[in-house]
């Protein structure tokens, strides 16, 4: 139904038009009219509860007055307010234009009661019996029950069968009581905190965790509904219900878009002021990344903490940056719950039919402090003095459709307390998340010690497989050098005339994985070819430019093998893939850095999901990340992949960081990844100039070892004087430099996973040599930088009595330096110390 809110007053660039004299020019005059208000009817629409900070805005365009004005205004500029002019596709513009120009049947206006009055009194309750603890009320926003409510009713019937969704933290309580159905019993018993013994060290706070359920439409349909946990980050989670929503697709299969909906509920401030969202938004239809479209649900306070408007954002509404794309956005005053009801069919209904984001503004207010601990009369009087008399919502809609809910209140009200007070004898935390029967084999905690698969492969399967990955289609026009120096060679390297590399090394164990029905999936910028030129994982017809992938075409009902070059982003990519990671455990799920410091801007990403979601949330996830790491000389960036802030981050074996100086240890490393049962993030630090290094090369006769080795002990020295041990790339440096010194009274360890510290073996390889009067760690970074700070104690613990020294660049503020020579004479002078000339 068209909306009732009262008609805002003309602006004064309105002018009059002169009646048409004929059909034709009166239909014409009428179609620019409503186009008039299609464009700009937004501005004059009458959004704001409050009626403070979104008055009514001159059209740029003179609107005309008359019949088909005032009709076109009865559409575009009562509780709705519309912006989808800008979308490029006539059909996207027409069905919107036919979608808000219609009557619809009447709302179901007793469900929608229902909704506000159980929100609002849950909200009472807490308030009630919790006053001053921090719960980030919906209060202002009820309104967003009903919207979700028919979001998925809707979806339900257009065969969304589940619903993936984040918010932050505001209505997060109220969202798991009155929409996803969990007892309002679990959410108090939280307030309770009556178990520490449950979360010590760990869990989170009440309004970051996730819940599940199941939503029942008003006839029968069911929806799987699961709310992610989030951080206080606050849009951080937006990429990770991507990347689940695309892995729970993808389980499904073709109709995967069809029955999985992804939702994202923002706050406004949030939404205009951080940039991980619109990363994310531009996600939505590149080839790797599509998910049939997701809702994007703005809860607008029009307060940001104590931020005004115009202090979060730099135009009208906060949404405004959503406008790039070619998506709708739909206004809605949230004190009309009828204009909000068809504003969720129709985005609901948006996405179905074009597979295509959508966003919604619902415009509300904030009726207690951002937390309920501040006073947000200190800093907005004026706005609060209007709060403080202004009846909830429910009230509100009750006096509008004549109806007493004395009795429905009361019985609400009731259900409440009872609930609350038996939360009070609680004895245990609820938990309100279940992991999917998928993850059933799966297990994270402590690493059992059976579980290392033998990760070997023979000879003849290690040819075949090189073969296979090398093969292009009869008549495919590959690149010269790319056939000369990848292909070529790689066949060789199979037939054992030639080491492998790790770029052939890294292809093989994943063409073994797919072989085997283990999908593989791969995305980070240029990863397709790798930014070092070593991955060529596509081939390129160079007259057709038709792309080829081998490793899509191993064998028979193989695994899925897809690798995708990203957009030039680290936060929402990463993000994504450590979503699709959650919900996809059987699969190698891989993100590798262009170079490894591009990470810094994933930061958040790393930090509160990759590092601590076990931790906080229970929830466990195998996603690499592949970080080229080195120091050539090539100056302070891409240098440090940063290898201590990962160190810093480990603790109760929540990841795994590892160097591996070889190309067999690197396809060993992989494949054990995927073949675990053990699922936990792992960090590995890649090579650059190494890719290629004959030192870094391994035989087939290395790839058909057992399993990844935690330390390579020296095996080539008797009775060395001094243990050196290192990882990576330095390594290499210091046996090449030692050979060339014909100085064998000097060791050389590799510590190829630094954590969980592999101390047993560590100290077999050191023990292997007892007359060394003396252990070194050796690294190439500076001396506050890399591995050092970490290894350091732990290393003198396995040295037992023999002295630990170290050898290291000076502690610096940046990574490395910025002159080529400089670091020639730094990486001499490192290694002259580290073999004992000088030290």
């Amino acid at each position: 139904m068209p909306t009732k809110t009262p008609t805002p007053s003309k602006p004064s660039t309105s002018v009059k038009t002169t009646p048409a004299s004929n059909n034709g020019t009166a239909a014409t005059t009428r179609e620019t009219t409503f186009d008039i208000f299609r464009r700009w009817g937004y501005l004059q629409a009458s959004l704001d509860p409050l009626g403070q900070y979104l008055p009514p805005e001159p059209f740029p365009t003179p609107a005309p007055d008359g019949a088909d004005s005032e009709e076109a205004r009865r559409y575009y500029c009562g509780s709705i307010g519309a912006e989808f002019m800008h979308i490029p596709s006539p059909e996207k513009r027409a069905w919107i234009q036919e979608q808000l120009e219609r009557d619809l049947p009447a709302a179901d206006t007793a469900r929608i009661l229902t909704g506000l009055i159980r929100a609002d009194i849950f909200e009472q309750v807490i308030q009630q019996r919790y006053l001053g603890t921090k719960r980030f009320s919906l209060e202002g926003l009820t309104v967003l029950i009903p919207f979700l409510d028919q979001v998925f009713t809707t979806s339900a019937d257009n065969g969304v069968t589940r619903s993936v969704f984040a918010m932050s933290h505001r209505g997060r309580l109220n969202v798991m009581v009155n929409t996803i159905g969990r007892a309002s019993e679990e959410v108090f018993t939280k307030f309770e905190d009556v178990d520490p013994r449950s979360t010590m060290g760990g869990g989170d706070v009440k309004y970051h965790t996730g819940a599940t359920g199941d939503f029942i439409t008003p006839n029968g349909k069911s929806i799987h509904l699961h709310l992610a946990s989030n951080p206080s980050h606050l849009e951080a989670a937006d990429p990770v219900i991507m990347g689940r929503a695309r892995a729970y697709q993808e389980r499904i299969g073709q109709a995967g878009r069809d029955q999985v909906l992804p939702l994202i509920i923002h706050g406004d401030a949030a939404f205009a002021g951080q940039g991980i969202w619109a990363e994310t938004l531009n996600l939505a239809s590149l080839h790797g990344y599509n998910v049939g479209g997701t809702i994007q649900v703005i809860v607008n306070n029009l307060l940001g903490f104590t931020a005004l408007p115009e202090e979060s954002n730099s135009s009208r509404f906060s949404s405004d940056l959503a406008k790039r794309l070619p998506i709708p956005i739909f206004h809605v005053n949230a004190e009309d719950p009828e204009a909000v009801a068809r504003i969720a069919v129709l985005a609901a209904n948006y996405r179905h039919t074009f597979g295509s984001d959508v966003v919604v503004d619902l415009i509300g207010y904030r009726r207690h402090g951002h937390s309920e601990v501040d006073d947000p009369t200190v800093t907005q009087p004026r706005r609060y003095a209007l709060i403080k008399d202004h009846p909830p919502l429910y009230k509100l809609y009750a006096e509008k459709l004549g109806v007493d809910t004395t009795a429905e209140i009361t019985a609400v009200q009731q259900e409440f307390l009872e609930d609350q007070k038996s939360a009070t004898h609680a004895e245990h935390k609820p938990t309100m998340h279940t992991l999917p029967e998928y993850w059933a084999p799966y297990y994270g905690g402590r690493l059992r010690v059976d579980d290392n698969p033998n990760t070997g492969l023979d000879a003849a399967e290690i040819t075949a497989l090189t073969k296979a990955i090398t093969t292009a289609p009869e008549g495919f026009h590959l690149h010269p050098k790319v056939k000369k120096t990848v292909l070529d060679q790689r066949i060789e390297m199979g037939e054992g005339k030639k080491p492998f590399d790790y770029g052939t090394a890294e292809l093989l164990a994943y063409a073994s994985l797919l072989k085997a029905g283990t999908p593989v999936r791969l995305t980070g910028q240029d990863s397709q070819r790798g930014t070092f030129n070593q991955r060529h994982s596509v081939l390129i017809d160079i007259e057709t430019e038709v792309r080829y992938s081998p490793l899509s075409n191993i064998a028979p009902n193989q695994g899925h093998w897809e690798v995708y070059n990203s957009m030039l982003s680290e936060a929402a990519c990463l993000g994504y893939e450590y979503g699709f990671s959650r919900d996809f455990p059987e699969a190698l799920t891989l993100w590798e850095a262009q170079f490894g410091d591009f990470a810094n801007g994933a930061q958040i990403i790393i930090d509160q999901f990759i590092a601590a979601s076990e931790a906080k949330w229970g929830l466990l996830s195998g996603l690499v990340m592949l970080l080229p790491h080195g120091y050539e000389g090539q100056g302070p960036e891409h240098s440090s992949a940063r290898m201590e802030r990962y160190l810093q981050l480990a603790a109760q074996d929540n990841i795994q960081i590892a160097q591996p100086s070889t190309a067999a240890q690197y396809f060993h490393l992989l494949r054990r990844q995927a073949l675990r049962k053990w699922r936990k993030p792992l960090i590995v630090f890649t090579p650059k100039s190494m890719l290629r290094h004959p030192d870094a090369m391994s035989s087939i006769a290395d790839l058909s070892k057992a399993s990844f080795q935690n330390v390579l002990p020296d095996n080539e020295v008797q009775n060395p004087r001094r243990l050196l041990v290192c990882s990576g790339k330095i390594g290499h440096n210091l046996r090449v430099e030692r050979a060339k010194r014909n100085d064998m009274s000097v060791g050389i360890v590799f510590v190829e996973q630094l954590y969980p510290w592999p101390e047993t073996e560590l100290k077999a390889a050191l023990d292997q040599h007892p007359d060394a009067t003396e252990i070194v760690w050796v690294q190439e970074e500076p001396a506050n930088m890399g591995a050092l700070s970490f290894v350091q104690p732990r290393l003198k613990r396995v040295a037992g009595d023999r002295p630990v020294l170290t050898v290291k660049r000076t502690a610096s503020a940046s990574p490395a330096t910025g002159s080529a020579k400089a670091h020639e004479m730094e990486e001499k002078t490192l290694i002259d110390l580290a073999l004992g000339h000088g030290l």
